[in-house]
């Protein structure tokens, strides 16, 4: 594990950054805490720090990979490979749902390259009906961002899309030394729930992210400015919601009546 990086140059444009201290290893396998029997996929797998503690534990996986190189390296490991079935694929592009097996949800885990986590993040709820649990190595502040509650600076499109579909349990931070190259900012795991129920569903999760996208796409104006385009200020007040209120202002629960009214009431 902790050797594992010599002869294998980190590529910028796969954001690879890989972990080489063995005692914050242990402790994200034992966050993890992966089972025998388990369908567990890692996305990244990089050169297997994570993959060869899972496999003792688990005895088999299944690894998303997209570097040539180091799907090649992880196909003649000689203690991964009998275990692993290797997808040489962009997760960002992947359908996980063929990995789901009746009685078997999908336990996902990764090192995740930081440059792409947010859209990845999205990719992969998409699939949470398949899935039981997700851990993922992000960046700090992602992590700070996907927990946020509302009247914080941190709270954004992405605090409300994941927690209307996940509990999101930010588990252990991680400083740049546990890594190589060492990244500039510090890491940190985040385990995401799905949730079995949506007590207060909407109606079309497009629209959720619509109205995300509108309000945050220039935070610092007030809703009344940023929502011109999908509602009047009167159909703000009639839903109880203060026009002059800032994006950060507003809880999940009005942005899901906000999305649930764009839904019954199309503009042409």
């Amino acid at each position: 594990m902790s050797k594992s990086h010599l002869g294998h140059q980190a590529k910028k444009r796969f954001g690879q950054n890989f972990l080489h201290d063995d005692s914050v290893i242990s402790r994200i396998v034992d966050v993890i805490n992966p089972e025998p029997g388990e369908n567990l996929v890692e996305i990244g797998p990089g050169l297997g720090a994570l993959t060869e503690p899972v496999i003792e534990r688990a005895g088999k996986l299944s690894v998303v990979e997209l570097d040539r190189d180091l799907a090649h390296r992880l196909r003649h490991h000689p203690f991964i490979a009998p275990h692993i079935t290797i997808y040489e694929n962009d997760a960002l592009k992947f359908d996980f749902s063929q990995l789901f097996i009746e009685g078997e949800p999908l336990r996902i885990f990764g090192n995740l390259p930081y440059n792409i986590s947010t859209p990845l993040i999205f990719h992969l709820l998409t699939f949470k009906e398949k899935v039981h649990d997700m851990h993922f190595m992000l960046q700090k502040e992602v992590v700070e961002r996907m927990a946020s509650g509302h009247n914080c600076k941190a709270y954004g499109r992405l605090s409300i899309m994941t927690q209307y579909q996940c509990q999101v349990i930010p588990v252990m931070e991680i400083g740049p030394e546990a890594f190589n190259p060492a990244p500039k900012v510090d890491s940190a795991i985040v385990r995401l729930i799905p949730h079995k129920e949506i007590k207060n569903p909407v109606k079309d999760i497009n629209a959720l992210n619509r109205v995300c996208l509108a309000a945050f796409g220039q935070r610092r104006k007030t809703i009344r400015n940023s929502f011109k385009k999908l509602l009047t200020v009167e159909q703000l007040i009639s839903l109880d919601i203060d026009p002059t209120l800032r994006p950060e202002n507003i809880c999940v629960d009005d942005y899901i009546k906000l999305a649930n009214f764009i839904v019954d009431n199309p503009v042409d």
